[in-house]
């Protein structure tokens, strides 16, 4: 036996105490990390793998860099419309398109980490950090203790169990974006918002197209409508479309292509491509936080539940974007760290039920989305009126030879409140703030019929529109 001096000594592990902690550099993070070191509060901020998360990194930024491309290269290749020669076939250069993307998004993210290094009173630590009790949180060797902490862990690409979904290299969008080579044929598994974007950008890139869909149309969330327009833009452009496909699985080809069963009410039972893109939805990054260590509950799907103004159930710790469920967008994400820093900071009230929630489909033309959709609107029982326009009768839209889609209006009949909207055309995504803006205003549709908007833009016939509205059938 060992002299007892020889024996290594136990010593209990030592928390690091701080005012607060912040886990996850997503959107709402680093700006609450900003509010509350402003306060003089000392903060821990801890980040498994990238500053700025998903909008920066394999989002948003990187995803509309992209966009970006496909639309000059749908351009040039529509220049004899406007008049221009160019004389040589307009091909794209994958490499640099993705090079772009990538410096796009390498210096939005070196510009987080040069704020976030220069912020008085934060800790960045770097790690994967769970609780081990409701105020406590370790990541790695190190305990941190705070009396606030706040979750900003984001989500990731969901993979249900379909029939051999693990014997192919399917494609998500985190990886989809690392690709510089052009697809000789993209299936799409996914008709909705990232699904649809991914689609028109590659064939755009030149790459053969398909989406698969397993409910009857695309992009369910959206009237019928306005999911028959988007289908007719995309498959206006080349892009083959199956809906209705009951049964989906996936099967590697001896040749490496990658075979996905469709089962569809018509066409062939397979389609076979060089690359398959999984896009059905996401998931919530909770499933390895300890959350049950600390008595935090989530949703059957692992959303952690919080109330009006973000809070768990557990006192001390809040929620904020993707993982809470109560919105999936950069913008969703940055107001919850508005809601939480008013209440906390300045006195206010603000709640998430207050929020009138408004995104876009970034196809192009681009669809801008707020408030309810006619569908919504119906069953809320209330007396609607309803206008439409196409983007045909739109003279920005005929100008710039970009006269796909509509605009569409729903308001109260008896009370004229403005209800949704939605703009499926160019420009979409931005003309949309004008009925947002009102909205979140409280004003009725009577006062913006009286605007007078910029001569010549798309948001010059909102005024229009309302006088358009009639009671529906």
């Amino acid at each position: 036996m060992l002299p007892w001096r020889w024996l290594p000594r136990y010593r209990p592990r030592m928390s690091e105490t701080f005012d607060a902690i912040v886990i996850g550099a997503g959107q709402a993070g680093p700006s609450l990390c900003g509010r509350l070191t402003e306060r003089g509060m000392t903060v821990a901020l801890i980040e498994r793998h990238l500053i700025g998360g998903t909008c920066v990194n394999t989002g948003c930024m990187p995803t509309k860099a992209l966009v970006a491309s496909a639309y000059a290269a749908r351009l040039a290749r529509r220049a004899a419309d406007y008049g221009v020669v160019i004389d040589a076939p307009v091909s794209v250069d994958m490499k640099a398109a993705s090079a772009r993307a990538h410096k796009v998004t390498l210096d939005a993210r070196t510009g987080n980490e040069t704020w976030l290094a220069g912020m008085k009173g934060l800790t960045l630590i770097r790690g994967h950090a769970h609780f081990v009790s409701q105020d406590t949180i370790a990541v790695g060797d190190r305990q941190l203790t705070a009396p606030r902490i706040f979750l900003n862990v984001g989500g990731r690409a969901s993979v249900p169990d379909m029939p051999g979904v693990h014997d192919v290299p399917l494609l998500n969008n985190r990886s989809i974006i690392a690709l510089d080579t052009l697809p000789e044929h993209l299936v799409v598994v996914g008709g909705s918002y990232i699904g649809l974007e991914f689609a028109q950008m590659y064939r755009r890139f030149g790459a053969r197209v398909t989406v698969v869909e397993k409910g009857p149309r695309l992009v369910a969330r959206e009237d019928p409508d306005i999911s028959e327009a988007i289908r007719g833009i995309l498959e206006a452009e080349g892009i083959a479309v199956r809906t209705g496909a009951e049964c989906i699985s996936f099967r590697p080809e001896p040749d490496g292509r990658i075979a996905v069963g469709v089962d569809c009410e018509s066409g062939e039972p397979e389609v076979v491509g060089s690359h398959a893109l999984l896009a059905v939805g996401r998931r919530p990054n909770t499933d390895d936080l300890g959350l049950d260590v600390a008595g935090v509950a989530v949703d059957a799907r692992g959303y952690i539940q919080v109330d009006d103004r973000l809070a768990t159930n557990v006192p001390g710790i809040w929620a904020l974007g993707d993982c809470n469920g109560r919105g999936a967008f950069t913008h969703t994400a940055y107001n919850d760290f508005e809601i939480v820093a008013a209440n906390m900071l300045d006195g206010e009230d603000r709640k998430l039920s207050d929020r009138i929630l408004g995104y876009a489909l970034y196809i192009d033309p681009p669809l801008g989305r707020v408030g309810m959709s006619e569908g919504e609107a119906r069953k809320s029982g209330r007396p609607i009126a309803i206008a439409t326009r196409p983007m045909t009768r739109v003279g920005r839209a005929v100008e710039k030879g970009e006269t796909q889609g509509f605009m569409k209006l729903i308001a109260d009949a008896d009370t004229h409140e403005l209800l949704g909207a939605a703009i499926l055309g160019t420009g979409g995504d931005e003309a949309i703030h004008g009925i947002l803006d009102m909205m979140n205003a409280g004003q009725t549709y009577d006062v913006l019929r009286w605007a007078v908007p910029i001569h010549p833009t798309v948001s010059e016939l909102l005024p229009t529109l309302i006088l358009g509205l009639k009671p529906a059938q």
